[in-house]
């Protein structure tokens, strides 16, 4: 078609949900939006042109061979026999996440680069296989999972061998290049084809009473220091600790009405949130302070993927659980957003104008 406009909308996650590290992720109503225009006939945009607006618009780079979202983009055309971008491509990115605060911004950024590939090589790729190409650029399963399959997912990934195993630990350098200014057709040697079924998921039941409160405080926390603190082995105890909360924790959250007590404790967890609180002010106050007892409609609180978002599980008195975490983060002189959000069961989608 000569020209043609689509919407490729991503909504934003969080992962690490309770003792789910590195498991669980709920995708959320928050999104990532690209807002995209292919014109043939404007053969003066050899590559896309890119503007943003929203959140983290004045540092993302409009270089289509240095933003991510591109990247990845070019990375699913170039695996397909299509060595560049489309002619005549224009994109409007308009972000409502906010970057570094574990709500899922470079998984989205990622996800939204699946689709836009997908879409401008009209390639057809069914979501599972999607999941793949995922795989090879964002080598933890759960936020990524969650925004392309949307709902509530456990995820995990497989024990590759031979080639397989090979080709997914080709380093991301490799995947998505940095590509120079006058990056063509001839550029470099073709990108790796992800293996099929690198990884699986699972979609659990999310009961329609439990609502998500996600309290947002003004600073970052870098995933790769939020790595960096965890040990690299853990006492047995605690890891029975965390597989015992996980299995209750999967099923109490699909059932109605909430069993309170039962998600509250099914909540804690003994192998992130301990090790990455000095790098959040207040945390362990915010944890052991905000409870079913002293919040009623409270069901669970915990840190959202790397922190330094608080999620809160509520069902009731929403405003009130909200403004107690922001008092005590003021407590710290930081400043606070809160979104009241609800869980999205479609996750990633585009949409034809």
């Amino acid at each position: 078609m000569a020209q043609r406009s689509f919407v490729v909308r991503v909504p934003c996650t969080s992962s690490n949900i309770g003792p789910g590290f590195d498991v669980l992720g709920l995708s959320l109503s928050m999104y990532l939006k690209l807002y995209v225009e292919v014109d043939a006939s404007r053969t003066e945009l050899r590559v896309p042109q890119l503007r943003y607006s929203g959140q983290g618009a004045e540092d993302a780079p409009l270089d289509p061979y240095r933003n991510l979202i591109t990247r990845v983009a070019l990375y699913v055309l170039r695996v397909n026999g299509a060595t560049q971008f489309p002619v005549g491509v224009s994109i409007h990115v308009v972000n409502d996440i906010p970057f570094g605060r574990g709500l899922g911004s470079s998984g989205a950024a990622v996800v939204a680069g699946l689709l836009l590939g997908n879409e401008l090589g009209e390639l057809h790729i069914p979501r599972d296989r999607l999941l793949d190409y995922a795989l090879m650029i964002e080598r933890h399963p759960d936020n990524v999972t969650a925004a392309l399959i949307g709902g509530f997912v456990g995820s995990y990934l497989l024990e590759l061998s031979g080639q397989d195993a090979e080709t997914t630990k080709v380093p991301l350098s490799e995947v998505l290049p940095e590509y120079p200014p006058d990056a063509g057709a001839s550029w470099g040697r073709d990108p790796p084809t992800p293996p099929h079924n690198i990884g699986h998921y699972i979609r659990f039941g999310w009961a329609p009473e439990i609502k998500v409160i996600a309290i947002v405080p003004h600073f970052e926390v870098l995933t790769a220091e939020a790595r960096r603190v965890l040990p690299d082995a853990y006492a047995k105890h605690d890891v029975v600790f965390n597989l015992q909360r996980l299995a209750v924790l999967t099923t109490s959250l699909a059932r109605s009405p909430p069993d309170v007590h039962l998600i509250f404790q099914a909540m804690q967890d003994r192998v992130h949130q301990p090790y990455r609180k000095h790098l959040i002010p207040g945390l362990p106050r915010i944890l052991a302070s905000v409870t079913p007892t002293t919040h009623p409609g409270l069901l669970g609180i915990c840190l959202s993927g790397a922190g330094p978002t608080i999620l809160a599980l509520a069902t009731d008195n929403l405003e009130h659980i909200a403004q107690t975490i922001c008092a005590e983060f003021a407590k710290e002189s930081i400043t606070c957003d809160v979104q009241f959000l609800d869980v999205i069961e479609q996750g990633a989608t585009v949409e034809q104008n």
